[in-house]
């Protein structure tokens, strides 16, 4: 007890009659897990964590008497491994979490008296997982004789039962069962569907199984543009049926579409298509399918506008005008491909019944497209727009044509890629950088071009530099980059006394050494 095992251990002794490991941690039964002890009568392996359970898990065993698992985390057991204990009496399988009871279930348990599956996940049971049971069929045969016949218990309750055509059955079975059988608890309950939950099986009657039948109402509907119209279709099933929408082989979006029992075998299934305009014309279908099959029935739905559906060239009043309205309209949002619109009708008499009339089209097309929005509605996205182009959308009151203002001319942008778009921004940014990196490099080497001579005689021609007029001042500084050199020996070489032009240079003293001339990579 309470100990942490994993495995059934191997050091059993051979001649051990009864087990008990719970709390334990086991987590399988492996085959041949109790191989080198036969003579087992009892084997309690409750409350631990055993999800697995070989079909030769109780091999060698023709002795046992007693299964107990209870707690464990079983989600299917292996019917066939009872074919090794034709002995076993009791099996205990409550707690567990078995869902599915398979036809031939109990047919290797032709000795039990005592049977609980109750606390598991079983949903759907049919009769004939008891009628082969041998149990069942010996008090078949000995009605009527004086034969006696052990009693059998059988526990079934706490389990979620959907009560529907395919429990008809094992409902009828449970209401008629009797000795030798004998229910613990025989106040089984429905847990669905809704209209059924906490039911008592003895107060339902539940009808055969039926294939769905899907009709409608209407199946050619024709609505004016801007209406919210909503699909009906009804479907005849048992059971529940699974109901979906299609719209030109597309599955529809489950949000706008509602389903509910309106009766036990009546299902209503409606799609919601709000303001429809003309491309939400089109067949819609409705299906229904459950295990027998599926069927299906198709709506046609027609759009059309409250007035003549394309407008006539040159934007003429369509209809009777509308007097006293003036839409406003700009621009909300602006893509490659498409704008976003918006609009405010002054002086509408009745805004919350005004319709629009929107046409757009190339600026130099003489007829555009017509759309037109219902009440209510004052923002519309246009898209599928060719780039580069120029475009004229206009907004007006229904049966207007429209005045001024009511128009927006735009071009569409162009369709680059950020790719493209990237690589120009970064050939830009490089000449500019290689430019004002260039211009410091520049003047520092023609200055260093410059006689040295010329340079060491400089400080004394600084002062008759000061003492010139502002028009030497304004020449020196008019000087470029290019005439750089010359102008410095001009402008710094100048002798004290003179006020002319250019001195010649002086001459080089014969046997004076000539300083080497230093470029801008010496000075470097």
């Amino acid at each position: 007890m309470s100990v942490l095992l994993r495995q059934i251990p191997a050091n059993i002794p051979q001649d051990m009659r009864k087990i008990r490991i719970e709390n334990s941690h086991l987590t399988e039964l492996p085959r041949g897990s109790f191989e080198n002890i036969s003579a087992l009568e009892y084997l309690w392996l409750n409350f631990n964590n055993i999800t697995v359970m070989h079909i030769k898990s109780l091999e060698y065993l023709p002795a046992l008497k007693e299964l107990r698992l209870q707690g464990n985390k079983l989600s299917s057991v292996p019917w066939t491994a009872f074919q090794d204990t034709p002995a076993l009496k009791i099996l205990d399988l409550k707690h567990n979490r078995l869902d599915v009871l398979p036809e031939h279930a109990l047919r290797y348990l032709p000795n039990l008296t005592y049977l609980d599956l109750s606390s598991n996940q079983l949903t759907v049971i049919s009769r004939d997982v008891f009628y082969s049971w041998p149990v069942y069929q010996r008090s078949q045969r000995a009605e009527g004789q004086i034969e006696a016949i052990s009693n059998a218990v059988l526990a079934l309750h706490d389990n979620p039962w959907i009560c529907d055509c395919r429990l008809r059955g094992f409902v009828q079975f449970i209401k008629s069962v009797g000795s030798p059988i004998i229910l613990m608890n025989s106040y089984l309950t429905c847990s669905s569907p809704k209209f059924r939950a906490g039911k008592f099986f003895h107060e339902v009657e539940l009808n055969s199984c039926m294939k769905p039948l899907t009709s409608a109402l209407d199946t050619n509907l024709t609505v004016p543009v801007g209406l919210n119209v909503t699909l009906t279709c009804f479907v005849q099933a048992s059971p529940f049926p699974a109901v979906w929408w299609t719209y030109a082989l597309k599955l529809l979006r489950p949000f706008n579409v509602s389903t509910e029992s309106i009766s036990e075998e009546t299902v209503r299934s409606e799609l919601l298509i709000p303001a429809a305009r003309p491309v939400d014309a089109g067949n819609y279908t409705c299906t229904a399918s459950n295990f027998l099959g599926n069927t299906s029935v198709a709506i046609t739905l027609h759009v059309r506008a409250p007035w003549a559906s394309t407008p006539a060239p040159g934007w003429a009043p369509i209809g009777p005008a509308e007097p006293g309205a003036h839409v406003e309209v700009r621009i909300a949002k602006q893509t490659v491909y498409g704008i976003t619109l918006e609009w405010f009708a002054a002086a509408a008499a009745e805004p919350g019944e005004t319709w629009y009339t929107l046409l757009v089209g190339r600026y130099d097309a003489a007829q555009k497209d017509a759309i037109y929005i219902g009440p209510g509605v004052n923002t519309y996205s246009v898209t599928d727009l060719l780039p580069a182009t120029k475009y004229e959308v206009c907004v007006a009151v229904r049966n207007q044509a429209p005045r001024k203002g009511q128009c927006v001319v735009f071009v569409t942008g162009s369709d680059i890629s950020q790719l493209e778009q990237r690589e120009k921004l970064i050939h830009i940014i490089v000449i500019v950088c290689a430019m004002v990196l260039a211009v410091p490099a520049g003047m520092y080497a023609c200055t260093a071009e410059a006689r040295p001579g010329c340079l060491a005689r400089c400080p004394s021609a600084c002062p008759c530099r000061r003492r010139g007029g502002q028009a030497q001042a304004a020449g020196s500084k008019e000087s470029t980059l290019d005439s750089l050199p010359a102008g410095s020996e001009d402008g710094l070489c100048r002798p004290e006394g003179g006020h002319g032009g250019r001195q010649p240079l002086a001459r080089e003293e014969p046997g004076k050494t000539r300083p080497p001339h230093r470029n801008s990579a010496d000075l470097y």
